[in-house]
């Protein structure tokens, strides 16, 4: 009896198989998973949330400011968490989100100096983007003329 080459290469791939299974099998049973670990804070890192760290550096906030911008920014992140967990339609998140951050940009507007807001703005995502556009990022009414 000949044992052909793809009898033999078959042979030792099912082989293989059988014996990483029982391998890993060994491994479930004496390794307990990790605890999960509790979810990364979002914002910051992703892009659009800023913290209250990153702000109070860039912008050089006083200590008069830091608990009215920690506030404005919590309740902006409790909206945020709020309309992911209500599992909206595209269009319906992406008004709400619009709505969201205008009202932390009015917010900060009121506690920030105009020099801490302009610089503020060149920070946040579609901030030079959105440079000489009206409210919401929409081109002002009456174009310049050229």
């Amino acid at each position: 009896m000949r044992v052909t080459k793809p009898l033999m290469i078959a042979t030792l791939v099912a082989g293989s198989l059988f014996a990483g299974s029982l391998v890993l099998q060994a491994q479930n049973t004496t390794n307990k998973p990790p605890a999960a670990a509790p979810p990364a804070p979002r914002g910051g890192a992703r892009g659009g949330g800023q913290t209250l760290d990153q702000l109070t550096t860039a912008l050089n906030l006083t200590d008069d400011q830091k608990p009215k911008v920690k506030s404005i920014l919590d309740t902006r992140d409790q909206k945020m968490r709020d309309l992911r967990d209500s599992n909206p339609t595209p269009e319906e998140r992406r008004t709400k989100m619009q709505s969201i951050r205008q009202e932390t940009t009015d917010g900060l507007k009121k506690v920030l100096t105009n020099e801490q807001f302009t610089k503020y703005q060149q920070m946040t995502p579609g901030g030079a983007r959105n440079r000489g556009r009206g409210p919401a990022g929409n081109p002002p009414a009456n174009p310049p003329q050229q």
